[in-house]
């Protein structure tokens, strides 16, 4: 049994979305690089241009990239021989979340569905935790802006929709979004499972590394298929016109039950604003 301090977890949520609102993941500036040499259009590069320059301010000055410093969405893989002492691993998670909103100077967004009161510190954070083996913690943190997270999508097909079904229904959904999830976008795909598990499933697509395709020979081949039909569409930048709407698709897939074809589709902007870090 390995001790983790609640300290600990509190300073590394702390520093993780300070970093993940001022900082794109490892990669995402040479996918805009490429995809602004391969652009046609003149406006398409120049906004592609802005886009590189703006993260690299926000980089260089550890200021947020956008005005939209999102939800705070945790996932944490917890080990079963890993203990958590000094209090309560929810209590630290959301004290790392508000001093991170507070020391930061990030928008604070977080409010009641119904009031609309906002509760003034970005609290609750949204939590996944899941169990694995060893003795530590892995974090990821996504601070979900919701001009991408309002784009996304979940249909129960029949399952005599089969692949083209699928395929089909996430072209569309990005089809549909246009310029609402500030594309080039990221798109995290979850196929099977239930409701609730395929949309969980899509989100945590988002949390792979830039450039890193399915493992699964048939996955690979279908992001890849999806990434150049959406392009396809002409769409672009900020849905004003281009090539490149979509630097990634990554598809997920669980089992499910024989009469069903879930599927689910999670939009993430062009800084695919994520931070990991092990305790």
């Amino acid at each position: 049994m390995r001790e983790i301090a609640c300290d600990s977890i509190r300073d590394a949520v702390r520093l993780l979305f300070l970093e993940a609102c001022t900082a794109p993941a490892d990669g995402v500036t040479g996918l805009l690089a490429d995809a602004r040499q391969g652009e046609t259009l003149p406006h398409a590069r120049e906004i592609l241009a802005q886009l590189i320059e703006n993260n690299g301010i926000a980089q260089r000055e550890r200021t947020p990239a956008c005005q939209d410093t999102g939800m705070a969405v945790v996932f944490a893989d917890i080990g079963q021989d890993a203990h958590v002492v000094g209090g309560f691993f929810g209590d630290a998670v959301e004290e790392g979340v508000r001093q991170a909103y507070a020391d930061g100077y990030l928008r604070k967004s977080v409010l009641d569905p119904l009031t609309r009161k906002n509760t003034g510190d970005n609290t609750p954070a949204v939590i996944h935790e899941r169990i694995v083996p060893g003795d530590r913690i892995k974090l990821w943190t996504l601070p979900k802006g919701f001009g991408s997270e309002n784009m996304s999508r979940i249909a129960m097909l029949s399952p005599s929709a089969g692949v083209d079904g699928v395929m089909d229904f996430v072209v569309d959904c990005a089809s549909g979004a246009g310029g609402s999830p500030c594309p080039p976008v990221f798109l995290g795909v979850g196929l099977g499972g239930t409701f609730e598990s395929c949309a969980m499933l899509s989100k945590r697509q988002l949390l792979r590394e830039v450039g890193a395709c399915s493992p699964d020979p048939q996955l690979a081949e279908m992001e890849a298929e999806l990434k150049r039909r959406i392009n396809a569409l002409g769409m672009g930048p900020m849905g004003m016109g281009g090539n490149t709407y979509c630097l990634e698709v990554r598809v997920g897939k669980e089992p499910t039950h024989i009469a069903a074809l879930p599927v689910a589709v999670n939009f993430c902007c062009h800084m695919l604003r994520h931070a990991v870090a092990e305790l």
